[in-house]
């Protein structure tokens, strides 16, 4: 299904909705002569709510029937006509690296008419690395809300069915309202946390909040009021400094390290701009804190929280490491095309970016191994130039995917012990060593791949090469290559469609190449009884991206912490953490994600029911998808109303039947290597396998659908309506002359049959 195409032809079905005498209706821009709208414009900027239209002739205003012509045919795929939103409000609260944000809206049915009922789509756009919290939706009498479920939990005949495309960009999240009467209000409240940006010492976010004109209510009188608060917490005492933003907000709350700000407003028509704000930290060292908090009561693990985190600072002198860097690119079958031209565009780049002090080689594969060259080169002007037309003739997309024989190589080139290594490397003994994978295929061996990997790793030691891993849609492996990242103390990056491959590989780039204090140790760590922290190899400090880690601990932390790291000029740097609690700070939540998917990911590679188990288990308790978990929409009832349905049910013998549907595609898979064998192309989405007989049932239904909405009336005028003038002249001459030919023949027949 695709989505903009369903959008346009909802705004075309809108025209039908009479506005009302002395009414305003939002008017779509002219496009200039010769010019079509984007279909990207019809991607929603902010929380949407669109009416799903299958059958067109319940297009009308519920206040004013407009008594147009019955309009026949189906909507197939269904139109989807935007609502007309009549109260929104947002709620932002920043802690750390993490923004939660809470959207409150009210939408109106206006062009159901108030005798039928359509089904809903709320589309909601997320910023950085967005993931959904939960969705609470009310019209009226009817309340639904989402609920993560775990997936033992799922008796199919218990659950109503409701489709759950996957047509839209992973950065939408889409679901499905049922049943809702036309010029009824829908009150919606969406939660989602997405990550702050880091860079040149500011904390930015971006909020997507720019709404369509066809949003906006009919009448002009209706008034439109818009209200966004902002909370921001970061840790510590040190003084923050306002950098920009793009609504006037008003300062309302402000004490070292926290500020509250509000911009209320009435508004001719809804926001036309990102909500997009950024702060800075007065700081050009690096700084940092370790906050403490006690477990919840009902938390199944009652060992205490911690959360340790050190920002670069923005020192300007600060002298940059010099690096050893091995580049391996997947140019199998499936790389073909945008994906593969991205990748060359992001890599030449990175190659800009490296010093002469710096090395580097490229290794391409696919089920071979192609090397620019035997040993890592400098990164002077000449050899640049020949990698990038090395590159430009050997990235060619072709065959099959190995991951394990480049991994080896780029591995072998670090080994400081091996002579032949030896013998690769130039002298630089105080560089950092890198290797970046990227991929977008899965491959049989992955669990091999990481256990040859943290072996090398765990004998190389302190200056083991950093492996950062970089995923291309939704065919690879995603939890293989953060794991393999984690063990490696390199960055996982991703790009789940091929639109953002380029603009997210020079983010990755851009973070992993410039450390600022690496081999990082907390001696602290080891005097504790019981002890977990995640990740489990701490990484480096990154200009671009600040370290965080969390855990649990049975035991007192003291009042100070000194963290030890490396420069870049190799001299030992000490930092002092000072140790506090974290006050309204919700570490616990902060930190639920990349607990979760690390979790996901060590289960994955081991096996571990016990770690799925408490993938489950924190999954359940902070409302946060994951593999071994489903979210449901259904419908809350109230006590006494769902002792009533029970009691109906049983009196008239019929099954029970939860009014819930599942909703889907909010899982990132283990894989696909059906897909990476047959060199699909990366995609967002895991195509629905059906069963064969069902599928063949499928295609006949939609057959005798197709030729029974060619002959309906509609069609037939609307393939009359787009036929030339001469050929219709033609065709009736055409059919008067077989008509005299059959009235001929008719009148030898009856001639023949007298005689």
């Amino acid at each position: 299904m695709d989505f903009e195409a369903s959008v346009e032809e909802g705004l075309k079905l809108a025209k039908r909705v009479y506005a009302g005498k002395e009414r305003h209706t939002a008017i779509l821009p002219r496009q200039p002569p010769g010019m079509e709208r984007a279909r990207a414009s019809l991607l929603p900027t902010a929380p949407v709510v669109y009416a799903v239209i299958i059958d067109p002739a319940i297009v009308d205003n519920p206040d004013f029937p407009s008594y147009q012509p019955h309009v026949y045919g189906r909507c197939d795929p269904p139109a989807l006509i935007p609502l007309q939103m009549k109260e929104i409000a947002m709620e932002v609260d920043c802690y750390l690296d993490t923004a939660f944000v809470t959207v409150r809206g009210k939408w109106r049915v206006h062009c159901v008419m108030g005798s039928q009922k359509c089904d809903c789509r709320l589309v909601v756009p997320m910023g950085e690395k967005g993931s959904i919290l939960g969705v609470e939706v009310k019209f009226a009498r009817s309340s639904y809300s989402t609920q993560v479920v775990q997936r033992e939990d799922q008796n199919k005949e218990k659950f109503l069915k409701h489709e759950q495309s996957s047509f839209l960009k992973p950065f939408l999240f889409s679901l499905v309202i049922p049943q809702v009467d036309g010029g009824c209000d829908i009150y919606v409240e969406v939660r989602w946390f997405q990550k702050l940006l880091y860079g040149d010492g500011h904390i930015s976010n971006r909020i997507p909040f720019i709404f369509p004109e066809y949003v906006n209510p009919f009448s002009k009188i209706v008034a439109k009021h818009e209200k966004i608060r902002l909370n921001v917490d970061i840790g510590t005492e040190k003084e923050v400094i306002i950098q920009g933003s793009s609504h006037a907000l008003k300062e309302k709350f402000r004490q070292a390290g926290k500020f509250s700000f509000l911009y209320e407003a009435d508004v001719e028509n809804w926001s036309s701009k990102d909500f997009e704000f950024s702060y800075s930290v007065f700081s050009n060292d690096v700084y940092g804190r370790i906050l403490l908090k006690s477990p919840l009561v009902h938390d199944p693990d009652q060992r205490n929280m911690f959360c340790l985190y050190l920002f670069p600072g923005n020192d300007p002198t600060r002298k940059v490491f010099t690096k050893e860097v091995v580049f391996l690119v997947d140019i199998s079958g499936s790389m073909q095309g945008k994906p593969l031209e991205s990748v060359k565009s992001a890599l030449y780049t990175a190659l800009s970016e490296l010093s002469p002090a710096d090395c580097f080689n490229i290794i391409a594969f696919n089920e071979e191994m192609l090397s620019f060259s035997s040993s890592i080169k400098p990164a002077n002007e000449d050899t640049l130039e020949n990698a990038r037309q090395w590159i430009s003739r050997n990235f060619v997309a072709y065959g099959g995917t190995s991951i394990m024989k480049p991994l080896n190589e780029a591995l072998r080139m670090f080994d400081k012990n091996s002579y032949q290594s030896a013998m690769l490397l130039p002298n630089t003994k105080d560089s950092i060593p890198y290797i970046f994978l990227v991929t977008d295929g899965t491959v049989e061996d992955e669990r091999d791949i990481c256990l040859v990997a943290k072996s090398h790793l765990r004998n190389a030691g302190s200056m083991s090469p950093r492996i950062c891993t970089f995923g291309i849609g939704s065919y690879c492996n995603h939890y293989f290559l953060q794991l393999l990242a984690s063990d490696g103390r390199g960055l996982y990056g991703a790009a789940f469609d091929q639109d953002s491959v380029e603009s997210e590989m020079q983010k990755w780039f851009k973070k992993a190449l410039f450390p600022v204090v690496t081999n990082i140790k907390i001696e602290t760590f080891d005097d504790f009884e019981s002890f977990e922290v995640c990740p489990c190899n701490i990484p480096d400090l990154l200009v671009g991206c600040p370290l965080i880690i969390s855990g649990r601990y049975k035991g007192k932390f003291p009042r100070t912490v000194k963290a030890e790291g490396q420069l870049a000029d190799m001299n030992d740097t000490f930092i002092n953490l000072v140790v506090q609690n974290s006050g309204d700070i919700p570490i616990e939540k902060v930190f639920a994600k990349q607990e979760i998917d690390l979790l996901t990911a060590q289960a994955w590679l081991s096996e571990s029911k016990q770690l799925e188990e408490k993938v489950i288990q924190l999954s359940i308790q902070y409302c946060i998808p994951s593999e071994y978990t489903d979210v449901i929409f259904k419908v809350d009832l109230m006590p006494q109303e769902e002792v009533k349905q029970k009691r109906d049910k049983r009196k008239h013998g019929e099954a029970e039947v939860e009014l819930v549907t599942f909703v889907h595609h909010l899982k990132l898979g283990f894989g696909n290597l059906t897909a990476t064998m047959e060199n699909l192309p990366p995609a967002c989405g895991e195509p629905i396998h059906q069963p064969e007989s069902f599928a063949m049932l499928e295609k006949a239904a939609n057959c005798c659908n197709s030729i029974c909405n060619c002959c309906c009336c509609m069609c037939c005028i609307q393939l009359c309506s787009s036929l030339s003038d001469r050929f219709v002249i033609a065709l009736t001459q055409l059919v008067a002359a077989l008509s005299c030919f059959a009235c001929s023949e008719c009148c030898i027949q009856l001639c023949c049959d007298a005689d």
